[in-house]
């Protein structure tokens, strides 16, 4: 891929089952805070995939909106868009029923200091849209963040692993689950708990992380020496089979790749990609923030592109100095502030 029109389009690109899986899915499809890194993506791959399924669905997109761009950009790409606030209760109620929700709003950068604002978003929030949209089936985002550090050695919590989140961000994220859970249990409502850990895309991610700051010569911390990854196109696809998984009580599942990663090969692999020995401080400590998505691979099977493939693009992306964003996604904290 050597521009981000390539990129998006390989993003938003469905496979063989989603699109014979959204042909069993009945109604409509909205996404909720579809304006974040991985909204757009996943409401193009919506489109796609029924146009090529030849179903009658819309794809309904919510957000503020204050990048006007990007509506543009979806309003073009087929998604019908929906400028709203959702922490506005007049507006969340407006907002027309709609038989499939992709929750994705939340907050968390910024959580330090402004903790009252990520616990309304993460925690209040989701109480007033599962009462909303009550009759409906739902797909709920989450994250790993809700799990505690576990010993690299047992390849990740799974989801019989007790919560125990480190910081207000993951404690907060974990009182998201337990809202939307209450209403599924009080509503009926069949939901799907997302864990997502973590997404890549050329743009953003762990490993653009880590081969940006090989090419520029920056010292790389590994004392969180070990993550999950999986690339945000698989994580797209299964967010939206997820739609055909939801029960009450939720589904709860692990999504993110197989490979328990070691930051410290990785690192090694850009370096001899880019022909620059990569600086390292600290060691790898004995536990980490890592997922088993071992009921994930169950369900939808292995990612489609694998550890290898995402390696190699983003060394050619770095390399070629494609387009990136500022959206540091703060893997090596270990005290739980974001």
């Amino acid at each position: 891929m050597r521009t981000v029109q390539e990129l998006e389009e390989r993003l938003a690109s469905p496979s063989a089952a989603l699109i014979e899986e959204l042909s069993q899915l009945d109604g409509d499809i909205m996404l909720l805070g579809v304006g974040g890194k991985m909204g757009p993506s996943l409401a193009r791959l919506a489109v796609n995939a029924i146009r090529q399924a030849g179903l009658d669905k819309k794809v309904i997109g919510v957000s503020r909106f204050s990048n006007k761009e990007l509506r543009r950009e979806l309003e073009e790409a087929g998604v019908e868009i929906i400028s709203a606030d959702l922490s506005d209760d007049k507006a969340l109620q407006a907002l027309p029923e709609t038989q499939n929700i992709l929750y994705m709003a939340g907050n968390k950068f910024g959580t330090t200091g402004n903790e009252h604002f990520t616990w309304m978003m993460n925690a209040y929030l989701p109480g007033r849209v599962a009462e909303r949209f009550r009759n409906s089936r739902m797909v709920v985002f989450s994250t790993g963040n809700v799990y505690p550090f576990t010993p690299v050695s047992l390849g990740g919590a799974t989801e019989r692993t007790s919560p125990n989140a480190n910081g207000e961000y993951g404690q907060s994220c974990l009182g998201r689950e337990r809202i939307f859970e209450h209403f599924s249990h009080k509503n009926g409502t069949p939901m799907f708990i997302y864990r997502l850990n973590y997404a890549i895309d050329l743009r953003y991610g762990v490993l653009l992380e880590l081969a940006r700051s090989v090419r520029e010569g920056l010292p790389i911390d590994i004392t969180m020496g070990h993550a999950n990854v999986i690339w945000q196109g698989d994580a797209n696809e299964i967010a939206l089979r997820a739609l055909l998984r939801c029960s009450s009580p939720p589904n709860v599942m692990n999504i993110t790749g197989p490979e328990t990663l070691s930051l410290r090969w990785a690192a090694n692999e850009f370096g001899r990609r880019l022909g620059i020995e990569p600086i390292f401080t600290g060691a790898e400590a004995p536990t980490a923030l890592l997922s088993n998505a071992a009921k994930a691979a169950a369900n939808f099977g292995y990612p489609r592109v694998s550890l290898a493939e995402m390696i190699d693009w983003i060394g050619d992306w770095v390399g070629q100095g494609g387009e990136t964003w500022n959206k540091p996604t703060h893997f090596q904290e270990r005290e739980g502030k974001y």
